[in-house]
């Protein structure tokens, strides 16, 4: 499994040390100095169920700065929403955790990051 992490975060931090009592097998991912393309994201949105605005971080000033409140949010957007968030990945809502098993959540919460260790069989 893969955390995208920013370290500065407390949630991303939280995951980490959860991943670490769990003796859980993950690689981090610095996903601001390693920042993800526009592919990957599409990846991590099919195996999270997600369309990109939902795990746009809005309230970022680079956010405010393009406007992203006031795009549209349906098919014809997505890929202008992609390449925000591999442009600005600061954007990205953190942490997400992809599981070997194909799928992906955000994980928050300690129940999202203990639903992303029950996913690794």
């Amino acid at each position: 499994m893969e955390i995208w992490i920013n370290p500065a975060c407390s949630k991303c931090r939280s995951a980490i040390t959860l991943l670490d009592a769990e003796g859980a097998d993950y690689t981090v991912r610095r996903y601001l100095d390693d920042v993800p393309t526009a592919d990957e994201i599409r990846d991590v949105l099919d195996r999270l169920g997600l369309e990109p605005w939902d795990i746009t971080r809005t309230q970022e000033a680079v956010a405010k700065e393009i406007g992203v409140k006031e795009w549209a949010r349906d098919a014809g957007s997505r890929e202008r929403w992609i390449t925000a968030l591999a442009e600005h990945p600061k954007l990205i809502q953190r942490p997400i955790i992809t599981a070997d098993d194909g799928t992906a959540v955000v994980a928050r919460t300690e129940e999202a990051v203990r639903d992303a260790l029950s996913r690794e069989g």
